[in-house]
């Protein structure tokens, strides 16, 4: 990857537009990469344009899909409530997000540009059941999980949990929106017996039983304080998986994020926590990339090995250019899983590549920028060939 360019003016050079909320970070971060590879700027179509029917793509642009979160009047429109904390609502925000991503992947093209990613990959990434099958189809290793794939069993409600729990001996899961992010409505339900549940979890419940995503883990420890919550999140859609004992550093558990661009492994960092969910906003922080790497090694593990796993993950999903893949660590170190492979899981700043990955120096968005410039360049000599 190279960040250099063709000049602003050249009619060879790539011209981006990329659907997201102008506020966001992420939109602001992908218009710094792509003025510092000395490209005109990038335009934004906004998303509140797109589900108003009102987006308008020009020829020759290469359009890029981002986050639409960060927005309270279109997480209002996605998802029907009024709070943007609020954690009900992720099926009709699914079914309205990936409706919207159907529309710009018809319109783009349509206008002469070009769609950065696929939309039938995006209704997979975004349906962790759907995600999870694709991914131990393709024999990439995963938590075991009894509603995994489109013909996996439907979750109604914290009876049906709990049978699923005992009859397939998972005295400890992770219970998790199918369509949440940021460990929105996620769960991490241990059983002791009969009557004896205990849950860490990001959701606060008020006294009317709305449930509300906190920036404070929080730990319920009654069978019906869980069921109560579960019973609340499952019209939504739910999937189960097994929790899988994380390896450690230096006391706290330990997974990481693999952003992998254009099928290479590109950026990771290192996340940590006391305790189950590692997401940075809840509390976890970076940990050391070079002791992860010392451990793989002393383990007898390979690290190149757990790169390669990613890479796989990401094969699965030919049409999306980048994403962020969720490492889980086994306790030793020797041996990885993968948790789940996120379509916006670039929002890493200040990370740049990693070592031999051709992306040096470079930041996700820059990485990204680069890659499309390279394609570009290897089209046009093609083309001349």
């Amino acid at each position: 990857m190279s960040p250099s360019a063709s000049s602003p003016g050249s009619t060879e050079a790539p011209r981006f537009a990329v659907v997201g909320n102008p506020d966001n970070r992420r939109v602001t971060f992908f218009r710094e990469a792509v003025r510092a590879a000395g490209l005109r700027p990038a335009r934004v179509v906004p998303w509140l344009r797109v589900l108003r029917g009102e987006a308008v793509f020009r020829p020759g642009e290469s359009v890029r899909i981002d986050s639409p979160g960060e927005n309270a009047e279109v997480e209002r429109l996605l998802r029907g409530v009024d709070d943007p904390t609020r954690v009900e609502g992720s099926g009709r925000w699914y079914a309205a997000f990936t409706s919207a991503v159907d529309a710009v992947a018809r319109a783009a093209p349509a206008a002469g540009a070009e769609v950065l990613g696929s939309p039938a990959d995006i209704a997979v990434l975004f349906d962790k059941r759907l995600c999870h099958g694709v991914l131990d189809g393709a024999g990439v290793p995963v938590p075991a999980s009894p509603t995994s794939g489109p013909g996996a069993p439907a979750v109604h409600g914290w009876p049906d949990v709990r049978e699923l729990m005992r009859g397939h001996r998972m005295p400890r899961v992770f219970v998790k929106l199918a369509h949440g992010s940021s460990a929105s409505g996620v769960l991490a339900v241990e059983s002791a017996g009969p009557g004896r549940v205990r849950a860490s979890t990001s959701v606060e419940r008020d006294a009317e039983g709305r449930l509300f995503n906190s920036l404070r883990v929080r730990r319920y420890t009654t069978e019906r304080e869980v069921g109560r919550i579960v019973d609340a999140l499952a019209p939504d859609g739910l999937h189960i998986e097994r929790w899988v004992p994380k390896a450690s550093q230096r006391g706290r558990a330990a997974d990481l994020r693999i952003v992998v661009i254009g099928g290479r492994a590109t950026h990771a960092v290192v996340r940590t926590s006391t305790g189950p969910m590692t997401n940075l906003h809840l509390g976890g922080v970076r940990g050391d990339l070079d002791e992860v790497r010392a451990a793989v090694s002393a383990a007898g593990g390979s690290w190149r090995e757990a790169l390669s796993m990613c890479e796989r993950a990401a094969a699965c999903f030919p049409g999306t250019p980048c994403v962020g893949v969720d490492l889980l660590p086994t306790a030793g170190w020797r041996r990885f899983a993968v948790g789940e492979v996120n379509a916006f899981g670039d929002l890493l700043p200040g990370l740049t590549g990693l070592p031999g990955s051709g992306a040096e120096g470079l930041d996700t968005y820059a990485a990204q920028v680069a890659a499309v410039l390279d394609r570009a360049r290897n089209h046009r000599a093609v083309t001349a060939s």
